[in-house]
């Protein structure tokens, strides 16, 4: 198994770095950017052979239970966070995103891949068209948001992101306002991540392909450079939206986007 170099340990970093600084930026998750990065890396290094997409998605997870905690701390200073609605889909999002990294981690890294390119297609489409839907409803009852929370948490854990993308779309489409629907999809982002982190360290705990200090899916070097990088740059980012106009900044982050794709969609 090839050791782990300082420069591939620097790359982690720098990773984190960026993706530190384009959620604070924009107040997004990292997974997008992390998961094809990561493979990409693992794929140079010869590392992860063959299952390279699990062990980005179980990493990036994992590195969005440390990266959720200081945006949740922040909204909820501010009141901004739907508590009710964060226990009433919780459940859902913590069978359906636990399910869905359990399958994940069977499946072959070639369905993976295609899956999180068509992802990657309908959020770079989201980001560049500043999607909001219109209000038409209010939410459903305890099945109807348990059944959301499942499909959210499923599918995220099929693209290694703590929901947004999903969530704060289904939230404005049930009448909930803007700000609130940010700060309460921050919060649903950390079951998201337990769950999803747990299911990757389990369905990956018997693999034979692992590279060295994993812990089942979830590398543990990886880890550790993208929450340090993160942690550093995300204020950075919060920062720097202020002054700068986000509607520009959101069609370049779009293109980023449609960039890895493309990227993925050659590998696959």
């Amino acid at each position: 198994m090839p050791e782990l170099a300082p420069a591939l340990l620097a790359a982690y970093v720098g990773l984190g770095l960026l993706v530190g600084f384009v959620a604070g930026l924009l107040g997004v998750g990292g997974g997008l950017i992390i998961v094809p990065v990561l493979i990409m890396l693992l794929h140079a290094q010869g590392l992860a052979a063959g299952i390279e997409p699990q062990v980005a998605l179980g990493t990036s997870l994992a590195s969005i239970l440390f990266t959720s905690l200081s945006s949740v701390r922040a909204h909820h200073r501010r009141g901004a966070v739907d508590w009710s609605l964060v226990g009433r889909i919780a459940p859902g999002i913590l069978a359906g995103t636990l399910a869905g990294a359990l399958v994940a981690a069977q499946l072959p890294a070639t369905l993976l891949k295609l899956f999180f390119v068509v992802f990657l297609f309908y959020a770079a489409a989201q980001m560049w068209l500043d999607f909001k839907p219109a209000p038409h409803r209010g939410l459903p009852g305890r099945a109807g948001t348990t059944l959301a929370g499942g499909v959210i948490g499923a599918v995220s854990s099929w693209v290694g992101i703590g929901g947004g993308t999903l969530s704060v779309p289904f939230m404005l489409w049930h009448n909930i306002p803007l700000h609130r629907a940010i700060a309460t999809s921050a919060a649903i982002g950390f079951p998201i991540a337990f769950a999803g982190a747990i299911g990757y360290v389990l369905g990956g705990h018997n693999s034979p392909d692992l590279p060295a200090a994993s812990l089942g899916f979830v590398y543990l070097p990886a880890l550790a450079g993208i929450v340090i990088g993160s942690v550093l740059t995300a204020p950075l980012g919060a920062a720097t939206a202020h002054r700068l106009p986000v509607r520009p900044l959101k069609r370049v982050f779009a293109l980023l986007l449609l960039a890895l794709a493309l990227r993925m969609a050659s590998t696959v």
